[in-house]
């Protein structure tokens, strides 16, 4: 099992430019050597015959195709709950202080 040492954190911190204090340090060394047996414990059961998978089930699409079909909403129908519309279209306010 290896081992990360506080001097190991601070090396890395450093890289990272990342400004860490002595108990950070302690903190940290103490967080990733956890992170670091976890890790080592997947590793012992995850052999060849172990597929890697990043889902417990297997996902599939639930969504249905696109079928074109015929409309039975009309223009009116569409914009009755709308709060502004000039009679064909929703109208809606300028995005980003665009107008058009």
């Amino acid at each position: 099992m290896s081992e990360i040492s506080a001097e190991q954190v601070a090396h890395l911190a450093n890289l990272a430019r990342i400004a860490l204090t002595d108990e950070e340090i302690q903190h940290l060394t103490t967080e990733l050597g956890q992170i670091m047996q976890a890790v080592e414990k997947v590793s012992e059961v995850a052999t060849p015959d172990v597929p890697p998978t990043s889902h417990p089930i297997p996902l599939r699409n639930v969504m249905r195709d696109d079928v074109v079909g015929d409309t039975v909403l009309t223009t009116e129908q569409a914009l009755a709950g709308a709060p502004e519309h000039d009679d064909t279209r929703f109208v809606v306010s300028a995005i980003l202080g665009e107008e058009q």
